[in-house]
């Protein structure tokens, strides 16, 4: 065979050879990213769809999901917030977790993971697996003893902390969405609870403009480490906790990285303007992280599960007409509905006694409940008697027994 032909041959069958090669690769690839995907491990798999029309709509594995969720916190009878459920041995949140699934519930949502991450991947792990109910997983950013947002230690040991949680529970398949902080922003309203300063904003003589400066600080952090967690973890949501639209116009400017807004809202039976101002200051998606009604009324100083249906069922017929094509603003992707127990010891979290008391004492006033603002000093709001299921002093298998109101039955024709 001459030169030339053995030349012919060997360009012949090396190019043969490379497209076999390529195909074999892409196969691969194909095959590799599938398996990857199945698994859940790189990509989105929890999403914002936008669309056409402009409305926001939640995609969990590329199906829809609206969120139908509850605020859970189970502190039995005679603890207080300190407890740790996470490694309680009766697991509560079995029991929970069993009568959730017949209600409908597919989201809890936690103000923060416990203090041992085994507890608590258990407790996601078991929610998930058993009843399909995924997690919201917040994060306080302090919310109780807030420091100087603006000091750039304490900026970044707070991004450390924030960034060790989502690493710790980023494998859990049943996590949803990470929020950052939980009503934080009024720490810098008039009148304030909870504040924290800085010499920037002090210098500042305009009550308004010290404002917008801390609010400035603030949305610029939270911003900073949502894009830091979307590094780490591309497949979830990132949120930002607030209560209701305050300074939200300042949230819209300094949080491109923010996915969707969580909000507390206690509006009432409906929620007003809320999700028109909304697509006016941030054009995000709307989670209301919190909203609901005690059950007591304290004008007629008795149980009212009655009012409590009539206003929580309202609360959510609003959130459905604001929906992704329901002819609303299309910005709502679900509720959070506070809570799923009642808490014994809130009214007097240091006195332990009170613990054991299901006290009916108001202690705050909310206009927006009028059927009993008329209570002594107008103080209506009772926070022990928030739950969807009651407790009782009375046990079964170490767990407080639980009675669930009126409205547990209303949402479970609801959602389901």
């Amino acid at each position: 065979m001459t030169k030339s032909k053995i030349h012919k041959k060997y360009k012949k069958e090396t190019g043969q050879q490379f497209i076999l090669k390529t195909i074999i690769v892409l196969l691969c690839a194909v095959l590799v990213g599938s398996f990857i995907y199945k698994l859940g491990l790189p990509g989105p798999k929890v999403a914002v769809q936008r669309m056409k029309n402009g409305d926001f709509q939640l995609m969990v594995s590329g199906k829809p999901y609206f969120v139908k969720g509850v605020v859970y916190q189970p502190i039995p009878v005679g603890q207080c917030h300190q407890y740790n459920f996470w490694a309680d041995p009766n697991k509560p949140w079995i029991k929970d977790g069993q009568m959730m699934k017949e209600m409908g519930v597919n989201t809890v949502r936690f103000f923060q993971p416990g203090k041992n991450a085994a507890d608590t991947k258990k407790v996601i792990k078991d929610l998930h697996e058993r009843y399909g109910i995924r997690t919201i997983m917040g994060h306080w950013m302090d919310y109780w003893r807030p420091g100087d947002y603006s000091d750039e230690k304490y900026r970044n040991d707070l991004t450390d902390r924030v960034l060790e949680m989502v690493k710790a529970y980023r494998d859990e398949e049943g996590i949803l969405i990470w929020v950052l902080g939980n009503e934080n922003n009024l720490s810098w309203h008039s009148g304030a609870r909870i504040c924290w300063d800085c010499p920037e904003v002090r210098e500042i003589q305009d009550p308004r403009k010290q404002q917008l400066a801390k609010a400035r600080i603030y949305y610029s952090l939270v911003d900073h480490i949502a894009a830091r967690i979307k590094k780490i973890d591309p497949q979830r949501l990132v949120a930002l906790g607030n209560a209701d639209i305050f300074s939200l116009e300042v949230a819209g400017e300094a949080c491109p990285n923010i996915d969707l807004v969580a909000v507390t809202a206690y509006r009432g039976k409906t929620f007003g303007n809320l999700w028109r101002e909304m697509k006016r200051k941030v054009k995000k998606p709307v989670l209301i992280m919190e909203c609901g009604c005690d059950s007591y009324n304290a004008k007629l100083d008795k149980e009212d599960q009655d009012i409590q249906s009539v206003f929580i069922t309202s609360q959510w017929e609003d959130i459905q007409r604001n929906k992704a094509g329901a002819g609303g603003e299309g910005n709502a992707v679900g509720a959070c509905v506070f809570e799923w127990t009642d808490e014994w010891w809130k009214h007097d979290e240091f006195m332990p006694a009170s613990w054991f008391v299901h006290d009916t004492v108001g202690d705050w006033s909310g206009g927006a409940y009028y059927y009993d603002i008329g209570a002594p000093n107008n103080m209506n709001m009772n926070e022990e008697w928030w739950g969807i299921v009651a407790l009782t002093k009375e046990t079964e298998n170490g767990l407080n027994k639980r009675l669930p109101r009126k409205i547990y039955y209303k949402l479970r024709e609801l959602w389901n």
